[in-house]
């Protein structure tokens, strides 16, 4: 009669105490990679990081169920091992989800809920199960504990915005950890329900993150245009403005304005920016007029900047005058715009009235000194009042704030010829 052999594997002490042996090594593990991720990630908006190593009361749990082939090594679970990166909007998702993608050795992606019909319900999240890079495990792992090891060492990184988190959390809580699980129906769409609103106001979230990006996109370009004009002027070609005003591939590829919230000061503003930057600027003051008209009372910080934005249109029209009302007007809806005060100094130094320019320059610095490009201006009209001493020591101030673009360098090299020539004429040299 044959002896059944029977199987070997670690008692469930044994393994513990193996386990709980190998708990620094996984933790070293575990702080290497998050340290890695949260270095070189890089999303709209910052991460945030959760990690855990799996307790031996949860690996024990799971390994029970899985009834895996008796072995005398300890296997290892592919979540024992966890990242959680949370992200503010779904767009974060894809770059982190490509970022890792890109940098591990990936051993399997899942996407949870992804396989959902319209009317089911649960959270999603992109759970991505990779390799532990061979140094990282070489450093940290120790030659005995590898061999006591069945399987590889992964990690399983999941990704998630703050709502799926959120989701995910109370139902782990509520269904997954609880002996019982809601059958009854009305309680089954509860949840359902609740993971449906977190679903759209994720949504809804993106929406308004792309519309901002949308906005601001228009912003940088009439700012740096408005900037570019300004430049021109000032340098004595004052019929550069057509020039300036046509439109550009660039911005026509741009778009139209925003096709959701229609007829909102959002919406409306983001319509007069697009048609500011293509160079449609009667249209782009009508819509800034029509506002204004219609917030009269409104908040006086939206109208400061409705002003100002109108502003900047008809000093595109070299119409400098009406420009420099409304940004007078944008400083008395709102007394801490210093922006509007700077354009206004920008408007009289395109006319040539330096010493005006100079007040509000000054103005501008007074309500926000950390302003590199408004010393640069300041510096700019002081030269051009022979001020060279004054200049060079404003000029200064705006380098030390990071002022570094090429008309700053010509300035500098200008003034030190002034300056040299100041010495020769005093007798210095």
């Amino acid at each position: 009669m044959s002896v059944q052999k029977q199987p070997v594997f670690y008692s469930k002490e044994a393994l513990k105490r193996l386990y709980e042996k190998s708990m620094p090594s996984f933790s070293a593990v575990l702080e290497t990679v998050q340290t890695e991720l949260k270095k070189n990630v890089s999303c709209v908006s910052t991460p945030a990081f959760k990690y855990r190593v799996k307790t031996f009361k949860s690996y024990y749990r799971k390994l029970v169920k899985m009834r895996p082939t008796p072995s005398p090594l300890m296997p290892l679970l592919t979540d024992i091992l966890g990242i959680r990166i949370i992200c503010s909007f779904l767009e974060d998702i894809r770059i982190v989800e490509k970022y890792v993608l890109d940098t591990f050795d990936v051993f399997e992606v899942e996407r949870k809920g992804a396989d959902r019909t319209f009317s089911e319900f649960g959270y999603e999240s992109v759970h991505i199960l990779v390799h532990i890079p061979q140094p990282v495990y070489d450093e940290c792992v120790p030659p005995d504990l590898k061999d006591a090891f069945q399987g590889p060492l992964l990690c399983e990184i999941q990704i998630r915005t703050i709502l799926q988190d959120a989701w995910a959390e109370v139902e782990h809580e509520l269904v997954y950890k609880s002996e019982f699980s809601p059958f009854d129906l009305p309680l089954r769409r509860k949840l359902a329900s609740m993971n449906a609103m977190l679903s759209l106001a994720d949504i809804v979230f993106q929406e308004i993150r792309d519309y901002q990006n949308k906005l601001n996109s228009e912003l940088d370009l009439r700012r740096s245009s408005f900037y570019g004009q300004a430049d021109i002027l000032s340098a004595g070609k004052l019929d550069a403005g057509d020039e300036i005003n046509k439109s550009s591939p660039l911005l026509k590829e741009l778009g139209n304005a925003s096709p959701y919230v229609q007829g909102t000061v959002d919406d409306m503003l983001l319509e007069a920016l697009h048609s500011h930057n293509i160079g449609d600027l009667d249209k782009a003051i009508d819509i800034y007029t029509r506002i204004l008209d219609t917030q009269a009372a409104a908040n006086p910080i939206v109208l400061s900047v409705i002003y100002k934005h109108r502003g900047m249109a008809y000093f595109a029209q070299n119409d400098y005058e009406k420009a420099k009302k409304d940004f007078l007007t944008s400083v008395e809806k709102d007394v801490n715009n210093y922006m509007a005060l700077y354009y206004v100094g920008i408007i009289y130094s395109v006319l040539n009235e330096e010493k005006q320019a100079l007040v509000y320059f000054d103005r501008a610095l007074e309500k926000n000194a950390y302003q590199p490009h408004v010393y640069y201006r300041k510096a700019l009209a002081l030269f051009r009042l022979n001020r060279f001493a004054e200049s060079s020591q404003t000029l200064d101030i705006g380098v030390s704030l990071g002022l570094k673009d090429s008309e700053s360098v010509r300035l500098r090299r200008l003034l030190e010829e002034k300056l040299d020539i100041m010495d020769i004429t005093n007798g210095n040299r």
